[in-house]
Protein backbone atom coordinates (compact mmCIF):
# COMPACT_ATOMS: atom_id res chain seq x y z
CA UNK A 1 0.00 0.00 0.00
CA UNK A 2 2.97 2.67 0.83
CA UNK A 3 4.11 1.89 -2.51
CA UNK A 4 0.76 3.13 -4.02
CA UNK A 5 1.04 6.43 -1.63
CA UNK A 6 4.39 7.02 -3.20
CA UNK A 7 3.52 7.30 -6.47
CA UNK A 8 0.30 9.57 -5.52
CA UNK A 9 2.85 11.57 -3.83
CA UNK A 10 5.07 11.78 -6.56
CA UNK A 11 2.58 12.84 -9.26
CA UNK A 12 1.19 15.43 -6.72
CA UNK A 13 4.62 16.95 -6.39
CA UNK A 14 5.18 17.08 -10.31
CA UNK A 15 1.77 19.37 -10.51
CA UNK A 16 2.70 21.63 -7.47
CA UNK A 17 5.99 22.21 -8.94
CA UNK A 18 3.82 23.14 -12.23
CA UNK A 19 1.35 25.22 -10.24
CA UNK A 20 4.18 26.78 -7.58
CA UNK A 21 5.67 27.37 -11.04
CA UNK A 22 2.52 29.60 -12.92
CA UNK A 23 1.62 31.08 -9.31
CA UNK A 24 4.91 32.90 -8.91
CA UNK A 25 5.02 34.20 -12.69
CA UNK A 26 2.71 36.43 -11.05
CA UNK A 27 5.58 37.97 -9.33
CA UNK A 28 5.70 40.46 -12.02
CA UNK A 29 2.66 42.37 -10.35
CA UNK A 30 1.02 43.30 -13.39
CA UNK A 31 -2.54 43.49 -13.07
CA UNK A 32 -3.35 42.56 -16.78
CA UNK A 33 -1.12 39.68 -16.62
CA UNK A 34 -3.08 36.19 -17.93
CA UNK A 35 -6.17 35.11 -14.98
CA UNK A 36 -6.05 38.73 -13.85
CA UNK A 37 -7.72 40.53 -16.97
CA UNK A 38 -10.88 38.67 -16.08
CA UNK A 39 -11.12 39.88 -12.30
CA UNK A 40 -10.76 43.83 -13.52
CA UNK A 41 -14.29 44.43 -11.70
CA UNK A 42 -12.87 42.86 -8.74
CA UNK A 43 -9.13 44.63 -9.09
CA UNK A 44 -11.09 48.39 -9.07
CA UNK A 45 -12.30 47.53 -5.52
CA UNK A 46 -9.27 47.90 -3.98
CA UNK A 47 -9.10 44.77 -1.97
CA UNK A 48 -8.84 42.17 -4.74
CA UNK A 49 -5.18 42.21 -6.02
CA UNK A 50 -3.46 42.70 -2.48
CA UNK A 51 -5.54 39.53 -1.50
CA UNK A 52 -4.70 37.66 -4.87
CA UNK A 53 -0.93 38.44 -4.79
CA UNK A 54 -0.63 37.66 -1.14
CA UNK A 55 -2.16 34.26 -1.58
CA UNK A 56 -1.06 32.99 -4.98
CA UNK A 57 2.73 34.12 -4.29
CA UNK A 58 2.50 32.72 -1.00
CA UNK A 59 0.43 29.56 -1.83
CA UNK A 60 2.85 28.68 -4.15
CA UNK A 61 5.89 28.29 -1.70
CA UNK A 62 3.95 26.96 0.61
CA UNK A 63 2.65 24.13 -1.59
CA UNK A 64 5.80 23.06 -2.29
CA UNK A 65 6.97 23.14 1.38
CA UNK A 66 4.48 21.25 2.70
CA UNK A 67 5.63 18.27 1.00
CA UNK A 68 8.88 17.84 3.10
CA UNK A 69 6.86 18.93 6.23
CA UNK A 70 4.85 16.19 6.14
CA UNK A 71 8.08 13.93 5.24
CA UNK A 72 9.39 11.65 8.33
CA UNK A 73 12.65 11.18 6.36
CA UNK A 74 13.32 14.56 5.73
CA UNK A 75 12.21 15.73 9.00
CA UNK A 76 14.55 12.67 10.24
CA UNK A 77 17.65 13.68 8.41
CA UNK A 78 16.92 18.12 8.36
CA UNK A 79 15.50 18.72 11.50
CA UNK A 80 16.73 22.57 11.80
CA UNK A 81 15.65 23.07 8.45
CA UNK A 82 12.18 20.89 9.09
CA UNK A 83 11.47 23.87 11.98
CA UNK A 84 12.56 26.66 9.52
CA UNK A 85 10.55 25.29 6.39
CA UNK A 86 7.71 24.89 9.46
CA UNK A 87 7.53 28.56 10.19
CA UNK A 88 7.46 29.59 6.90
CA UNK A 89 4.53 27.33 6.45
CA UNK A 90 2.63 28.33 9.84
CA UNK A 91 3.73 32.61 8.99
CA UNK A 92 2.71 31.71 5.12
CA UNK A 93 -0.89 30.43 5.82
CA UNK A 94 -2.00 32.17 8.87
CA UNK A 95 -1.07 36.00 8.07
CA UNK A 96 -1.19 35.87 3.47
CA UNK A 97 -2.29 32.77 2.04
CA UNK A 98 -5.15 32.06 4.03
CA UNK A 99 -6.65 35.53 4.82
CA UNK A 100 -6.09 36.49 0.98
CA UNK A 101 -7.77 33.21 -0.54
CA UNK A 102 -10.98 33.97 1.94
CA UNK A 103 -10.81 37.50 0.50
CA UNK A 104 -10.87 36.53 -2.99
CA UNK A 105 -13.90 34.06 -1.94
CA UNK A 106 -15.83 37.01 -2.21
CA UNK A 107 -14.98 37.81 -5.40
CA UNK A 108 -15.81 34.73 -7.05
CA UNK A 109 -19.02 35.56 -7.69
CA UNK A 110 -20.85 31.93 -8.25
CA UNK A 111 -23.57 31.46 -5.82
CA UNK A 112 -23.53 30.94 -2.13
CA UNK A 113 -22.54 27.14 -1.83
CA UNK A 114 -19.42 28.26 -3.58
CA UNK A 115 -18.63 31.12 -1.09
CA UNK A 116 -19.38 28.83 2.21
CA UNK A 117 -17.46 25.97 0.43
CA UNK A 118 -13.94 28.65 0.10
CA UNK A 119 -15.03 30.48 3.57
CA UNK A 120 -15.32 27.74 5.08
CA UNK A 121 -11.77 25.58 4.10
CA UNK A 122 -9.99 28.79 4.50
CA UNK A 123 -10.75 28.81 8.37
CA UNK A 124 -10.44 25.48 8.40
CA UNK A 125 -6.87 26.03 7.25
CA UNK A 126 -6.03 28.47 9.49
CA UNK A 127 -7.12 26.18 12.42
CA UNK A 128 -5.24 23.12 11.30
CA UNK A 129 -2.40 25.58 10.55
CA UNK A 130 -2.25 27.57 13.98
CA UNK A 131 -2.95 24.14 15.67
CA UNK A 132 -0.31 22.42 14.23
CA UNK A 133 1.79 25.00 15.27
CA UNK A 134 0.19 25.47 19.17
CA UNK A 135 0.85 21.58 19.58
CA UNK A 136 4.46 21.58 18.67
CA UNK A 137 5.39 24.50 20.88
CA UNK A 138 3.95 22.54 23.49
CA UNK A 139 5.67 19.95 22.45
CA UNK A 140 2.76 17.37 21.48
CA UNK A 141 4.38 15.97 18.41
CA UNK A 142 1.67 13.58 17.92
CA UNK A 143 -1.08 16.05 17.41
CA UNK A 144 1.37 18.51 15.73
CA UNK A 145 1.50 15.95 12.87
CA UNK A 146 -1.82 15.22 12.72
CA UNK A 147 -2.87 18.59 12.58
CA UNK A 148 -0.05 18.91 9.79
CA UNK A 149 -1.63 16.35 7.70
CA UNK A 150 -4.80 18.07 7.96
CA UNK A 151 -3.44 21.50 6.68
CA UNK A 152 -1.31 20.22 4.13
CA UNK A 153 -4.63 18.43 2.72
CA UNK A 154 -6.08 21.76 2.68
CA UNK A 155 -3.46 23.06 1.09
CA UNK A 156 -3.47 20.68 -1.85
CA UNK A 157 -6.89 21.55 -3.12
CA UNK A 158 -4.84 24.15 -5.12
CA UNK A 159 -4.12 20.76 -7.26
CA UNK A 160 -7.46 18.72 -6.63
CA UNK A 161 -9.71 22.21 -7.33
CA UNK A 162 -7.30 22.50 -11.01
CA UNK A 163 -7.92 18.48 -11.35
CA UNK A 164 -11.61 18.95 -11.06
CA UNK A 165 -11.91 21.88 -13.17
CA UNK A 166 -9.63 20.30 -15.89
CA UNK A 167 -11.88 17.09 -16.06
CA UNK A 168 -15.66 18.07 -15.71
CA UNK A 169 -14.67 20.82 -17.95
CA UNK A 170 -15.28 18.34 -21.15
CA UNK A 171 -18.37 17.25 -19.64
CA UNK A 172 -20.63 20.03 -17.54
CA UNK A 173 -20.76 23.52 -17.59
CA UNK A 174 -18.97 25.09 -14.95
CA UNK A 175 -20.62 28.53 -15.50
CA UNK A 176 -23.77 26.75 -13.85
CA UNK A 177 -23.65 27.97 -9.93
CA UNK A 178 -24.43 24.06 -8.96
CA UNK A 179 -21.65 22.62 -11.12
CA UNK A 180 -19.25 24.55 -10.00
CA UNK A 181 -20.23 24.43 -6.19
CA UNK A 182 -19.82 20.65 -6.35
CA UNK A 183 -16.49 20.93 -7.60
CA UNK A 184 -15.90 23.78 -4.96
CA UNK A 185 -16.72 21.39 -2.08
CA UNK A 186 -14.99 18.32 -3.75
CA UNK A 187 -12.03 19.76 -3.69
CA UNK A 188 -11.08 19.83 -0.09
CA UNK A 189 -13.50 17.78 1.44
CA UNK A 190 -12.09 14.53 0.45
CA UNK A 191 -8.31 15.45 0.85
CA UNK A 192 -9.29 15.73 4.74
CA UNK A 193 -11.20 12.34 4.64
CA UNK A 194 -7.95 11.20 3.01
CA UNK A 195 -5.56 12.65 5.71
CA UNK A 196 -7.83 10.89 8.01
CA UNK A 197 -7.29 7.85 6.79
CA UNK A 198 -3.81 8.24 6.87
CA UNK A 199 -3.82 9.66 10.25
CA UNK A 200 -5.61 6.32 11.36
CA UNK A 201 -4.54 3.68 9.42
CA UNK A 202 -2.17 1.19 11.12
CA UNK A 203 -0.20 0.44 8.01
CA UNK A 204 0.32 3.97 6.50
CA UNK A 205 0.36 5.83 9.60
CA UNK A 206 3.78 7.76 10.62
CA UNK A 207 5.38 7.21 13.28
CA UNK A 208 7.70 8.55 16.00
CA UNK A 209 10.82 6.74 15.18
Amino acid sequence: MKWLVRIFVGIFFVLAVTLAGNALSYINFDPQYSFLKLKQAAIATGWYLPAYYAHVLIAGIILIIGFFQVSENFRNRFLKVHRTLGKIYVFGILFFAAPGGMIMAFFINRGPLVLASFVLQCSLWIYFTYAAFHFIRNRNIEHHRAMMYRSFALTLAAITLRIYIFFSSFHYNLAQPTAYATIAWLSWVPNLLVAEWIIRSPTLKYNSE
